[in-house]
């Protein structure tokens, strides 16, 4: 059905269409039938949940639809990125279909009704599924690692885990805190307010796709040194651009999609062969087929969340990546997923 639509959907502007898709889920009217396969059932945070499949930060900022993504086959969902107080991001438009690319170009800046509405959210509609919760700063903050703190104690006891997000490219400066002085510091400080609040949330980090690969093992290194179990590999580029072809590529903004799989999969296996899994990774980037998906597992993601792939493929992403996976998997008799991170 989604094929058939899909041209009248693309008609419209990427962010009036995704605001009419964030509508579409409110009203729970899912017409999509789940179906699960054992063989990839896995443990997150001494949790079982479904898929190791996942919808990334930037599609339910608001924390307004988690349920309805849980019901779409979603084995966990993260939301935001959150703010401390609400803002509404760049001047529009700011989101750009690449569509000969299967790519999207955003410099949203997250724009957000902020910490305490989504926490209000939260409160008053349990989370029926693993829940990540992303936060970042205020664009106008004198002080972006308070920032980070408000947050952390408005939203630390609403989900599983808290996403610390340092590197979208739509916020100034916001990569800084990719130096090593800076994350750890930052790392730091929340860990010690953790440790202050009594909270058992885990923390995670999402890090930028064009650091280099002679920066993976200090940031690896500093999130082994601060106890963070996982690690976000990665959010969209701000580079990435030489051979895309739709004219929407000179649009500032970060880019995702299936231009930076390769470059999120050469990250992950980097990543994956210098912390052997002492550090969880969850891979993002290009996923739109179990084909993809397998890369990324393979490469050493434990899980993987995608976004610009339901854009394009529309809501039944989870089942055909399901399917996929389990035809995959079987062909080569493996009888769970875990066996082959980090195969490759």
């Amino acid at each position: 059905m989604f094929e058939k639509i899909r041209s009248l959907i693309f008609k419209f502007d990427p962010e009036r269409a995704h605001d009419l898709a964030i509508k579409a889920l409110k009203t729970n009217v899912i017409p999509v039938k789940i179906k699960s396969y054992e063989c990839l059932k896995v443990k997150f945070l001494d949790k079982e949940i479904p898929n190791p499949i996942g919808i990334a930060a930037g599609f339910d900022k608001n924390a307004e639809v988690y349920n309805s993504l849980f019901q779409l086959g979603f084995g966990f969902v993260e939301v935001g990125t959150i703010t401390p107080e609400p803002q509404f991001g760049n001047p529009k438009p700011r989101v750009f279909r690449l569509e000969e690319d299967e790519a999207l170009i955003n410099r949203l800046g997250f724009n957000n009704i902020g910490s305490e509405k989504v926490a209000l959210n939260l409160k008053n509609n349990t989370p029926k599924g693993l829940l990540g919760v992303n936060i970042g700063p205020n664009k106008d903050t004198q002080n972006r690692v308070e920032d980070y703190l408000k947050c952390f104690r408005i939203l630390n006891n609403v989900g599983d885990y808290i996403t610390i997000n340092i590197s979208s490219p739509n916020t100034e400066n916001l990569r800084s805190f990719h130096n090593p002085k800076e994350l750890g510091e930052l790392l730091k400080v929340l860990n010690d307010e953790k440790a202050k609040l009594g909270s058992p949330i885990n923390i995670a980090v999402k890090i930028a796709p064009d650091i280099q690969i002679k920066d993976l093992d200090v940031i690896g290194n500093i999130l082994l040194e601060k106890n963070i179990k996982f690690v976000i590999i990665s959010n969209t580029s701000d580079d990435t651009r030489e051979n895309l072809k739709n004219i929407n590529k000179f649009e500032k903004g970060g880019l995702s999609g299936k231009p930076i799989e390769e470059k999120s999969n050469l990250l992950i296996n980097e990543f994956y062969k210098k912390f052997d899994n002492k550090i969880k990774i969850i891979g993002v980037g290009g996923i739109d087929s179990g084909k993809s998906a397998y890369e990324k597992f393979i490469s050493g993601a434990s899980y993987i969340q995608l976004y610009t792939g339901m854009v394009y493929q529309g809501p039944n992403i989870v089942n055909k990546i399901s399917k996929e996976l389990y035809e995959i998997l079987s062909s080569d008799g493996v009888k769970n997923i875990g066996e082959i991170i980090g195969s490759k």
